[in-house]
């Protein structure tokens, strides 16, 4: 499983939905807005990557828009057809 660092938080590429993910490309787009989601959704729409955060289901911080079990409805709701994405989840402890 491919791992990635980014701002102190290390993550696991779980989904990578047609080749989507460029390390690249999404470390100049992640902003420390994300460090507090434990998931990182990523999709292509108009050649350009979107990102969303997602928390676990048992998360203080979880509502309905941002819950991880959601991310099905979220796909199919709000991304382009058949688009690449990816999902980043975090791990637990912060890198060093």
């Amino acid at each position: 499983m491919k791992k990635v660092e980014i701002n102190g938080f290390t993550y696991n590429l779980e989904k990578n939905y047609k080749e989507a993910f460029d390390e690249d490309v999404f470390k100049e787009l992640c902003t420390e807005y994300f460090n507090d989601f434990d998931y990182i959704f990523g999709d292509y729409s108009y050649d350009k990557l979107r990102l969303k955060g997602f928390y676990e289901e048992n998360s203080k911080n979880v509502k309905k828009i941002n819950n991880i079990k959601t991310l099905d409805d979220y796909i199919k709701n709000y991304c382009s057809f058949e688009c690449r994405y990816f999902l980043l989840h975090k791990e637990k402890s912060r890198s060093k």
